[in-house]
């Protein structure tokens, strides 16, 4: 179960992990982006289902695994991919809460109803990976408050639940891309928010990573598939960076 499904990272996993034989319901707010991943799952000779959901509503997080187990039986994996800013001004002097709560419910607490949703039958299981998609702002001043507070919380969660769902067999760690090229990195947009040229920013990010390059969608996948696997079995409670040596 891969949330935020339906293009960049969420997608590059979704198909990681069908490519090594795992059955992957994904989910996303747009039918068409999810309906061509799944397109490409099946293609991989996989069965892929396609659950339309927003993650910042309760109920819509919660309905993707209910959806795996009504139509599958079991959830295995469960990658928390959703993320992002939910729009608002962020600024810490004069921005609105909600901005803030807004962002902290799409990147943090939408993972806790996701996750929670799947223990029940992990545990029932007695196995799962949990695999929760941090960012450079998980380590770092990186981004705005709400966002580098979620993705900080993130990190709690994620060893948190490792020690409460290590005695299930169940694994939880946190996968790190720093910039990567997915839509969200919109180096026009960056250009504007800081008065510079899109090549400037681009360059910039550029300088962020000790490989001097913005990584591929894919290369987060391979990161996935070990901690999904059984040979990642003993990796629990993990931050693990998949970022081109991003602000080292």
């Amino acid at each position: 179960m891969v949330t935020g499904g339906g293009r960049g990272i969420g997608r590059a996993i979704a198909l990681g992990l069908a490519g090594e034989g795992a059955t992957a319901v994904v989910s996303s707010r747009t039918q068409e982006q999810l309906d061509a991943v799944v397109a490409e799952i099946e293609g991989t000779g996989c069965q892929g289902l396609a659950v339309v959901a927003d993650a910042s509503d309760e109920d819509d997080a919660r309905s993707p695994v209910r959806a795996a187990m009504a139509e599958f039986g079991r959830v295995d994996i469960l990658v928390n991919n959703v993320g992002g800013s939910s729009g608002g001004n962020h600024d810490p002097f004069s921005g609105d809460a909600e901005a803030f709560m807004g962002t902290l419910r799409l990147n943090l607490i939408s993972a806790f109803w996701t996750t929670q949703e799947a223990l029940s039958p992990m545990r029932e299981q007695r196995h799962g990976r949990i695999i929760n998609i941090g960012s450079g702002a998980s380590k770092r001043a990186a981004a705005s408050v709400g966002y580098t507070a979620a993705k900080h919380g993130l990190v709690g969660l994620t060893k948190q639940l490792a020690m409460a769902t290590a005695p299930y067999g169940i694994t939880v760690n946190c996968l790190c891309p720093g910039w990567t090229n997915t839509s969200l990195v919109d180096f026009e947009r960056l250009a504007a928010a800081k008065g510079i040229s899109a090549a400037q920013a681009k360059a910039d990010a550029h300088a962020d990573s000790a490989q001097r390059r913005v990584l591929e969608p894919e290369e987060l996948a391979p990161m996935a598939v070990l901690l999904a696997s059984e040979a990642g079995g003993g990796i629990t409670g993990q931050v693990v960076s998949v970022d081109g040596g991003y602000r080292l």
